[in-house]
């Protein structure tokens, strides 16, 4: 079940961190970021992949900002693997979309919204790079088995799974802990700290709660899980894409201290 991501392992001993701005607001901020999270990772030792989108495809309003687009997101996402040596994930949200993101990063991200799609799912998996599929706010952790089961049987092992918290009523989102353990029995699973925050649809765009990333991601590590994802802005309330739920550049060293320190505990 584990597998590699040039010098990360997911499913492997080590917690591992997927983090960057929700997308991509330009090529200097991109590499500000990578360059900022990258150097806190060292620090602590923390295997890092850069996350960040080219293009938002389910903002609530038209008129949201939805990134720079296919070509110009690949183009800065292949500078900032090159440049940082560090690998890199994105979100596709068509089937089309894969074959070119496949040749430029190393991770292909399912967006919770598509998680059921049969082509883009198989069109992720035959691009060959490790697939990493957010479970539905809508779907029952056991259900993601199929979901795993479409990359697998299209030739394609490397695959894991994110819990970004399931709706609960309308406008809220919540988390439940099982989930995690039951989605780990197929896949090497991912928590979602920021996203399981949001507060979606508020009006033109989501809301957050961020105050309660820190407690949540303390909850998943105790839990068990293998990595944990957050969205990461230097200034949230600037933030193009979900700032509002966006965890503070400054406030990561000390959250993933934490979260190292839990890990280690359960170590023994």
């Amino acid at each position: 079940m584990p597998f590699s991501v040039q010098n990360v392992t997911i499913g492997g001993p080590e917690l591992f961190l997927i983090a960057g701005p929700c997308v991509i607001e330009s090529e200097e901020h991109a590499l500000f970021m990578a360059t900022s999270i990258a150097a806190i990772c060292r620090e602590l030792g923390v295997p890092y992949i850069f996350k960040a989108s080219f293009d938002k495809a389910n903002r609530t309003s038209i008129g949201s900002y939805r990134g720079p687009g296919v070509a110009e997101g690949l183009r800065i996402l292949r500078i900032v693997s090159e440049d940082l040596k560090i690998p890199v994930l994105t979100d596709v949200h068509e089937a089309a979309q894969a074959a070119a993101a496949g040749e430029i990063v190393d991770i292909l991200q399912i967006p919770a919204f598509l998680c059921r799609q049969t082509d883009l799912l198989i069109a992720a998996a035959r691009t060959g790079k490790a697939v990493n599929i957010k479970k539905g706010q809508f779907v029952a952790p056991q259900d993601m088995r199929h979901a795993v089961a479409k990359v697998r049987d299209s030739g394609n092992p490397r695959v894991s799974l994110t819990e970004r918290g399931t709706s609960f009523g309308y406008h809220n989102l919540v988390v439940d802990m099982r989930s995690l353990a039951i989605m780990r029995e197929y896949a090497p699973v991912i928590f979602d700290a920021t996203h399981s925050v949001q507060l979606p649809s508020q009006g033109e765009q989501s809301g957050g709660q961020p105050q309660f990333i820190p407690i949540l991601s303390r909850a998943a590590v105790a839990a068990g899980i293998d990595g944990i994802f957050m969205e990461v802005h230097d200034n949230p309330q600037k933030a193009k894409s979900d700032g509002a739920n966006a965890l503070p550049l400054g406030n990561l060293k000390a959250t993933l201290e934490q979260l190292l320190a839990i890990r280690r505990a359960l170590a023994g």
